[in-house]
């Protein structure tokens, strides 16, 4: 509760969201231990070498499609009444589609479901040697990190959850049926349902770009694991964690570049 009330007093003083703060803090904090495994590996400087490498790189590559998106040029072109008035839209703008719109949630999605099959199959496999235990320890040694059928199955799922997460947030928004009620028309694109299948034609071909890095970098442990080959290297590499740090510290980084403008502008004001 405490965690919840400081999580909402850091929001409402324009700093950002409280709570991704505040998960944040607590997926740094234990930076100083994986520091301490780093330095128990000294004697393997290639190896822990090419292990940070990795990890900046996924930085790099975490930054960069998080501000990558596909911007489709829209015009403005007749009169719109709204609150009693006539107002007069020109000029030409554009949509922001995202290239990594579902951010996190696939990841997030697939690795709780495969973790379900090894779990459950924990519950069956008593050691016995009979059917139900072999079976139950088939798929226990499957679904683990250390299989390579675990990271395959990841992979896919997460391409499959990105598709399903983005089509959902896509189809709720309505952008053509809002571009025809506001007097918007994407240039060459008759209004209305061409404009919706245009849309969805662009978000299908720009979501396989966020689909596959997102499938990348779920699986970037495993593969950082097989380059330096370390056995630490999927607990030192997690990709969910760098995706929420990343993320939470762009978006503090807006809300601060935001406040410091509204700062700005109130001075000249004055």
């Amino acid at each position: 509760i405490f965690l919840m009330w400081l999580g909402e007093q850091i929001t409402a003083r324009g700093v950002g969201n409280g709570i991704s703060l505040i998960i944040f803090a607590g997926i740094v904090s234990p930076l100083p231990s994986v520091v301490g495994q780093l330095w128990l590996l000294r004697d393997q400087v290639f190896q822990v070498g090419m292990l940070i490498f990795i990890a900046l790189a996924i930085v790099y590559m975490i930054v960069y499609f998080a501000e990558a998106q596909r911007r489709i040029p829209v015009q403005y072109g007749r009169s719109v009444f709204r609150g009693g008035q006539m107002y007069r839209q020109s000029g030409a703008t554009h949509i922001p589609l995202r290239v990594n719109a579902a951010g996190m949630i696939p990841l997030i999605f697939a690795f709780s479901i495969l973790i379900l099959p090894s779990v459950i199959a924990s519950y069956f496999n008593d050691g016995s040697g009979g059917f139900v235990s072999t079976v139950a320890s088939f798929f226990q040694n499957s679904f683990g990190p250390t299989s390579t059928i675990y990271w395959v199955a990841i992979f896919l799922l997460v391409i499959v959850f990105t598709f399903f997460y983005t089509l959902v947030v896509h189809n709720q928004q309505n952008l053509a049926e809002n571009l025809q009620k506001n007097g918007g028309f994407v240039p060459g694109i008759r209004p209305g349902p061409p404009t919706k299948v245009y849309l969805m034609r662009v978000v299908l071909r720009i979501t396989w770009g966020g689909a596959l890095f997102l499938g990348f970098i779920a699986i970037m442990p495993f593969l950082a694991q097989l380059v330096t080959n370390l056995p630490s290297a999927t607990t030192i590499i997690q990709s969910t964690s760098l995706l929420i740090m990343v993320g939470v510290a762009l978006d503090t980084m807006r809300q601060l570049e935001s406040q410091l403008l509204m700062r700005n502008y109130e001075g000249f004001v004055r």
